[in-house]
């Protein structure tokens, strides 16, 4: 088993992923090579990020990835707003990912803390 599994974080942000497909099932097809695209890239890669920093061999670039991956779920959250303005989604779907991408930036920030805090007790790596 790979350590990202036993992640929280990781397995919250993959039910973000199949959450947010569904609501993409409701785009416009003029969309799918625009908004679409470029919020299925953005929502996949806050798990994947999760997933290759967990395996690199120091805390410091797995922080980096998780930066990486909260920064992705930045790019969700404007994508999702521009998509309510367009009224692609409705204001009470963007509130339910909201409340799933509070919830993983908040396990994101706690990790990132976490890690930092494991750097400053243990040696440099």
């Amino acid at each position: 088993m790979r350590p990202h599994k036993n992640l929280i974080v990781w397995k919250e942000s993959i039910d973000f992923v199949k959450f947010i497909y569904g609501l993409l099932n409701k785009f416009p097809s003029a969309e799918k090579f625009g908004i679409i695209s470029q919020i299925q890239r953005a929502t996949v890669s806050v798990p994947t990020n999760i997933s290759e920093g967990a395996a690199r061999h120091t805390k410091k670039e797995f922080i980096h990835f998780l930066f990486i991956s909260s920064g992705s779920l930045s790019e969700v959250d404007t994508l999702l707003t521009i998509s309510t303005d367009l009224n692609y989604i409705t204001k009470v779907e963007f509130e339910a990912a909201n409340i799933k991408m509070e919830k993983i930036g908040s396990l994101l920030n706690g990790l990132i803390r976490k890690l930092k805090a494991d750097l400053k007790i243990t040696p440099s790596k």
